[in-house]
């Protein structure tokens, strides 16, 4: 759903670009709409190696497309449908990661043929050097692959982005596709095939790693998916072999006892909510994260559990690894979280799902969040709750609450 604040964001990036070398005021507009998707921008460098994504395809020689750090269901369901689909046409590939995906996902890594850069820094440097076309999927700037950025940056070929998350680096990319209105990076793929590439080499795997993507993104169809293309889209893919039962088995029907004991953890011990402010938030230290023995993936999704409670819109989820917090951010409405995000972390994403980064304490990170909380509820928390009680979504408040203190 397109925000005013999305479009004044996005209309001030291309603004900005003006002022870029080779992009001034008299300079043909890069950008267009997707064909059957207004919504999606479509970027193309002035000037630049690529115009046409089908003719990139036919020209390389050696692709590499690349997920963003701790790649979730969409970055994977995104780079592996991709890496399918060149190789129904014919196309070699490597998917690369810049560190470990959780184990559910591995099914789409059907040839098992991806390489991450935490355990093969090496091979991954000697891919990039031989690839003429580099795909990033489900990230728009270069950061997002943290110790592998400088791999990418240093990399010259011809740079195609595909990504739904807010104010993408388009100089950065000589194609772009960009709508931050569609419910994942796998939807948009999907999209782009069905525009500009052709459908029917959309066989039962790609169809299968799109919907895990389009699942785990909005949190197995309870958020970002009021659209009607996004149901058109799968009934399609069901059509080309999406086995719907089988992808939800492997995503969330298998998870390691340790994961299980970690969620307990999180719901029975570290687990405070706050009814004043319509919030909840679950936090685990690092003694935490090592007595339940975590694994990449094992933290995925549990930040949705605090919007399960009646009466919570707000939800946060903290995780301490490595002296450095993570958090996620969900809300409900027209709660904006990607504004918390980016005001108080420092981080960003979507409206109602975001995230960010501290290198403070837990204590102080927590803390912080705390402190932060009264201005948020009544600047967007308290009148988004009015107008979503208003229809009757929601209504109830938590009538108990435990706050557990041990940090």
């Amino acid at each position: 759903m397109t925000t005013t604040n999305h479009i004044t964001v996005e209309n001030k990036k291309e603004k900005a670009m003006d002022d870029m070398p080779g992009m001034g005021t008299n300079r043909t507009n890069p950008f267009r709409s997707l064909a059957g998707s207004p919504n999606c921008k479509v970027y193309a460098k002035p000037g630049g190696r690529c115009q046409s994504l089908q003719d990139a395809i036919d020209r390389a020689s050696s692709i590499a497309i690349v997920g963003h750090n701790n790649p979730d269901g969409d970055a994977v369901g995104a780079t592996q449908a991709l890496y399918q689909y060149l190789l129904n046409s014919g196309k070699n590939a490597k998917v690369i990661y810049p560190n470990h995906f959780a184990q559910n996902l591995a099914w789409m890594d059907l040839h098992q043929s991806s390489i991450n850069y935490q355990d093969h820094p090496d091979e991954i440097k000697t891919v990039m050097q031989g690839c003429d076309l580099l795909f990033v999927m489900d990230f728009n700037r270069v950061s997002r692959t943290e110790s592998m950025a400088p791999v990418l940056k240093e990399k010259d070929c011809v740079r195609i982005m595909i990504d739904h998350h807010l104010e993408p680096e388009w100089q950065d990319f000589d194609l772009a596709y960009s709508d931050t209105t569609v419910s994942s990076t796998c939807e948009l793929l999907y999209r782009v095939i069905h525009a500009e590439l052709n459908p029917d080499l959309i066989d039962s795997h790609v169809s299968n790693c799109l919907y895990a993507g389009i699942s785990t993104d909005t949190g197995s169809f309870s958020y970002s998916c009021r659209h009607k293309e996004i149901f058109e889209a799968i009934a399609d893919l069901i059509s080309r072999g999406l086995d719907t039962v089988k992808v939800h088995q492997n995503i969330f029907d298998n998870f390691s006892e340790s994961r299980m004991r970690l969620l307990g953890c999180c719901l029975g011990d570290r687990l405070i909510v706050k009814p004043e402010y319509n919030t909840a938030y679950m936090y685990l230290s690092d003694a935490d994260m090592q007595k339940y023995n975590y694994q990449a993936g094992d933290t995925e999704g549990i930040v949705n559990y605090g919007l399960s409670i009646a009466g919570i819109y707000f939800a946060a989820f903290f995780t301490q690894r490595n002296n450095r917090i993570r958090m996620s951010f969900r809300s409900q409405g027209d709660i904006d979280v990607n504004i918390f995000a980016k005001e108080n972390f420092g981080g960003g994403g979507h409206k109602n799902a975001s995230g960010g980064t501290s290198y403070e304490s837990l204590e102080a990170t927590l803390a912080k969040f705390e402190a932060a909380l009264p201005a948020f509820y009544e600047k967007s928390i308290r009148p988004a709750v009015e107008s979503l009680k208003k229809t009757g979504y929601n209504p109830g408040l938590p009538t108990e609450t435990t706050e557990h203190t041990e940090k």
